[in-house]
């Protein structure tokens, strides 16, 4: 599904409570984009954890995490450090990135794909690990950076291409994964997560990759999502900051069904509602 911000960023909805009061980790949050965000989740009454290599400033309202984001054991134990702080999250927002490149399919080099590749690794290792968090909140956001560059890639953008459209897979299978929740009173308790394998407590195993029932058995029952993953979109994300800070407020301002699964290009005259 693709949709424009206006759609992702409307008015309240009735019965959505909005970000105030929630918890939303910013990993990578030491960037102009991080800071951008971070600013406008407080200023709407959020409670925000800055999760950096080396650990941020943290203005009122906000605790700062030091955590190396491509280190499994060093992610998972970031769970319970959150949790004594700040208690369990109700979004994660990875901002670890950078664009390398140039220099046509000759300049793909193995250096430059590993310069990249622990934007993918962060996101792959928070959104797993804080998995049963997102769950458990009544209004779980995931919300991923990406590049229109997926949809037109060059050759000279190669490896940047392969890590942003792997990462939209990654969480295109998140959304998957809200939407699939069995149907049962109180939802799934949170807990440290695990970053060993593939988020769990999304579509039992064994499903096919469709989304069809396990075999032998009956489609699972599940509820109304009440968490939602998003993609955004930037040809780049300089001087976009702002925008992208609103756009991330205002995800909780409308039903997780409304924008599970929304890809969202920032940018565009359709994505400030013009």
């Amino acid at each position: 599904m693709t949709t424009d911000a206006k759609d992702a960023a409307g008015t309240t909805a009735a019965g959505v409570a909005g970000v105030a009061g929630r918890t939303v980790l910013l990993a990578g949050a030491g960037s102009t984009a991080g800071r951008a965000v971070a600013r406008a989740l407080l200023d709407a009454g959020a409670r925000v954890a800055l999760v950096s290599r080396s650990a941020p400033p943290a203005p009122d309202g906000a605790a700062s995490f030091a955590c190396d984001l491509t280190d499994t054991a060093a992610v998972d134990a970031l769970v319970p450090r959150v949790h004594a702080v700040l208690g369990p999250v109700d979004g994660v927002l990875p901002l670890v990135g950078g664009w390398r490149g140039g220099g046509g399919v000759a300049g793909q080099t193995e250096e430059v794909y590993r310069a990249l590749e622990p934007a993918f690794t962060a996101l792959r290792l928070t959104t797993t690990a804080f998995w049963p968090d997102l769950l458990a909140s009544p209004a779980g956001r995931v919300a991923l950076v990406s590049s229109t560059s997926v949809a037109r890639p060059t050759a000279g953008s190669a490896a940047y291409t392969a890590l942003k459209a792997a990462a939209e897979s990654w969480v295109a299978s998140l959304t998957h994964g809200f939407a699939h929740v069995p149907a049962g009173p109180g939802g799934p308790a949170p807990s440290a997560g695990s970053t060993g394998g593939a988020p769990s407590g999304g579509a039992p195993s064994g499903d096919a990759p469709s989304g069809g029932a396990p075999s032998g058995g009956a489609p699972a029952q599940s509820a109304p999502p009440r968490g939602a993953a998003v993609i955004f979109r930037v040809r780049a994300l300089a001087g976009l900051e702002e925008e992208l800070a609103r756009a991330v407020v205002q995800l909780w301002a409308v039903s997780a069904s409304e924008v599970n699964g929304s890809v969202v290009d920032l940018g565009t005259d359709a994505a400030r509602g013009e």
